[in-house]
């Protein structure tokens, strides 16, 4: 199934039957990807009175409740509301969901301590190409980051210099497979969070980062369309599942 979408004066060809999923999937296990120090999801069978939610346990459906965090447990969208006093929400302020996208992979450099992606490496591989999205693979790309235990490994992070030049690029929507674009332990700065959604300027409601995505090594470094399919939670971050599709 082929579809056509023009974008300003682009037209793109995408074949729908063969969508690239980038999200990764939340299931309770010790073994689901984690950060921010707390515990793996849960799903376990509503109990009222005698009846268990559970075919195996007698039940005639399966029917469970489910305890996770969209930030801490695996792909999540989030909004300016994760960092504004102001109620925001991300289900509210994101109102449109096929846009046109490029796939970088980055090797992080060192930063004393550290290890960032920089304006630098940003520049180089973006090149010219202004895309509504923007999707950052982080080399190595290992099968492990499914499952990674990120707490207390002060993950690679965009510096604020990066992602003001991203915000300038008109850029509205991030994807990265980390925990978080900033540093682990920042003080509570978040500089590169304030950095995309302008927090000290004009706030950038319809800008949207989306992280803990993983890209198989398969699905090349190009250009994309992305649909950024979200779950409708009235919620600073939801989670969701940003599917790709190559332009033919």
């Amino acid at each position: 199934m082929f579809a056509t979408i023009q974008y300003k004066s682009k037209k793109y060809q995408i074949d729908l039957s063969k969508p690239l999923d980038i999200s990764m999937p939340l299931k309770a296990s010790k073994s689901n990807v984690n950060a921010w120090y707390i515990g793996e999801p849960k799903m376990e069978p509503v109990i009222i009175d005698d009846w268990v939610g559970s075919v195996k346990k007698g039940a005639s459906v399966n029917f469970n409740n489910i305890q996770f965090s969209p930030h801490a447990h695996g792909t999540h969208t989030e909004c300016v509301g994760h960092i504004t006093k102001a109620f925001h929400s991300v289900n509210k302020n994101l109102k449109q969901f096929f846009f046109t996208a490029e796939l970088i992979s980055v090797a992080a450099e060192k930063y004393m301590k550290d290890t960032v992606i920089s304006k630098k490496q940003i520049e180089l591989l973006l090149k010219d190409n202004t895309p509504e999205a923007l999707v950052i693979r982080t080399m190595p790309n290992t099968a492990d980051k499914k499952k990674r235990q990120y707490s207390n490994t002060n993950w690679t992070y965009i510096t604020e210099e990066a992602m003001v030049f991203i915000r300038n690029k008109g850029i509205k929507h991030l994807l990265i497979d980390l925990p978080s674009v900033d540093r682990e332990y920042d003080g509570g700065k978040l500089l590169a969070h304030k950095a995309f959604w302008d927090f000290d300027g004009k706030l950038r409601l319809d800008a949207t980062i989306t992280e803990f995505i993983y890209v198989a090594n398969k699905i090349e470094d190009g250009s994309y369309i992305l649909n950024l399919q979200i779950a409708p939670f009235e919620n600073d971050a939801t989670p969701s599942k940003p599917v790709l599709y190559k332009v033919l």
